[in-house]
């Protein structure tokens, strides 16, 4: 199955924390948290559609501004989620400079901004460059089943995590891959084409296995098939790949419990690994895994590869101390626990 999301840590594993997920078929990608983005090319940053933010603590928001820098003056709009108090955070990062020659631009840059109040409640609003970035069109809806963004082929869900501040953390799950066997294709002497879209977007679309389908012979035509025969004969449907993203947790039951529902099965998993621990008592104390917690709650959660990162700098000359002490854990061991009061 050829992946169709392409993830990547924006820096190293000491850097501020930021993913760039780039998608195969689209023209686009998504941001896992706004840590410095300079390390990211300009052509990348601008096929940038959505934006998820953990939570807005220097290190994971600092990016924003280079985010706005390079969009200003281009006709796009950019989707932001992020925890409670978002919205305002947001609105003080554009309320700190001048706007007032913005109405002679041409293009009209646009952030359509959502704040996540509980696990079934969230606030949106706009901000427009040629409205000098002015709140508009406030409104609350309800989350339905952690879901933030829902997609034709996709969507983002979110666990609410404890970081003595609500804390957020996200997973992309492609709804189905459906995989074309050219040679079943041969064998009914089938031709590709734009059918096969048709076909892949009624399975996609879970329509009833008697629904016509027009396929194309070579040289003959068209020809009607039902659904769940050409879903049998010429694909191969699976589930779809799934990235997953935590970072910024203290490790607790609660938080583990949501951790693992959220990252189970993840092809990709990015998850925090701050400190070794010998210092478990300083990361509960600052609120962060261990890289031994992290290893187990990826071994709890069956992801098939887990990617450590957000080391803590005091590890700058000892990173393989980190490194096989998640290991180990992913591949054995649970985590000691340490009461937070």
């Amino acid at each position: 199955m050829k992946p169709v999301f392409h993830p990547a840590l924006v820096n190293d594993v000491f850097g501020d924390p930021a993913v760039y997920v780039d998608f195969l078929f689209e023209k686009r990608a998504l941001l896992f948290d706004l840590g410095d983005l300079r390390n990211l090319a300009t052509r990348k940053i601008l096929r940038v559609r959505d934006v998820f933010v953990s939570h807005a603590h220097m290190d994971h928001f600092f990016g924003f501004d280079w985010l706005l820098r390079l969009c200003l003056g281009r006709e796009i709009r950019i989707r932001l989620f992020g925890p409670a108090g978002f919205l305002g955070q947001v609105e003080a990062k554009l309320a700190g400079y001048t706007w007032n020659l913005v109405e002679n631009y041409d293009t009209d840059f646009t952030l359509d901004a959502t704040e996540v109040l509980s696990e079934t409640e969230a606030r949106s609003a706009r901000f427009r460059c040629r409205a000098e970035f002015r709140r508009e069109n406030e409104h609350e809806w309800t989350i339905s089943d952690g879901v933030l963004l829902d997609e034709e082929n996709h969507t983002v869900r979110f666990g609410l995590l404890d970081h003595k501040i609500p804390c957020l953390a996200f997973a992309l799950q492609e709804k189905l891959h459906v995989n074309i066997w050219k040679n079943r294709l041969d064998d009914l002497d089938l031709e590709p084409g734009p059918w096969l879209q048709s076909f892949k977007r009624s399975v996609l679309d879970g329509l009833p296995g008697d629904t016509p389908i027009t396929a194309r012979r070579r040289g003959r035509g068209e020809i009607a098939f039902r659904l769940d025969y050409l879903a049998g004969t010429i694909a191969h449907i699976s589930t779809g790949q799934k990235i997953a993203y935590v970072t910024d947790a203290v490790y607790h039951d609660a938080n583990a419990e949501r951790i693992v529902q959220l990252a189970k099965g993840a092809d990709e998993f990015f998850i925090e690994a701050v400190f070794g621990e010998e210092l478990v008592e300083r990361a509960a104390q600052k609120y962060h895994l261990t890289a031994r917690q992290a290893g187990s709650l990826a071994q709890r959660a069956g992801v098939k590869f887990p990617v450590p990162f957000h080391f803590s700098p005091i590890y700058h000359d000892r990173e393989y101390e980190l490194r096989e002490e998640f290991e180990r854990a992913f591949r054995k061991r649970p985590p000691s626990t340490v009461s937070t009061g």
